[in-house]
């Protein structure tokens, strides 16, 4: 399960996982977070915008909704030369989701 940080006061999204998918709201938006792992860090904004619809990053948004923060992709250690580091499956309890609260909301940045 993933870590969750509620960061301030008041009433948050619904967030519902399911492997290494979450939903969000009433199911309007769904992120496969190991689609989005990569070789570093990844921090993906989840805001909603002028007509309280969820939308992926700032550009739009105009609040801030959740943020999730992926972890980097670690990889096996090869056990002979020949063979080629494998990545490893992502550990959900290395992701956190930051929920931000649905009556008082924060500007989005961008």
């Amino acid at each position: 399960m993933m870590q969750i940080i509620e960061k301030n006061e008041g009433p948050k999204i619904a967030h519902e996982e399911n492997g290494t998918m979450v939903f969000l709201g009433n199911y309007e938006l769904m992120l496969n977070v190991a689609k989005y792992q990569r070789d570093w860090p990844v921090h993906i904004d989840i805001c909603s915008n002028r007509d309280n619809q969820l939308v992926v990053g700032t550009g739009e948004g105009l609040y801030y909704v959740a943020q999730f923060d992926i972890p980097a992709t670690e990889y096996t250690e090869p056990e002979t030369e020949e063979e080629a580091p494998e990545p490893i499956p992502i550990d959900m309890g290395e992701v956190v989701l930051t929920l931000w609260s649905l009556d008082n909301p924060e500007p989005a940045e961008i």
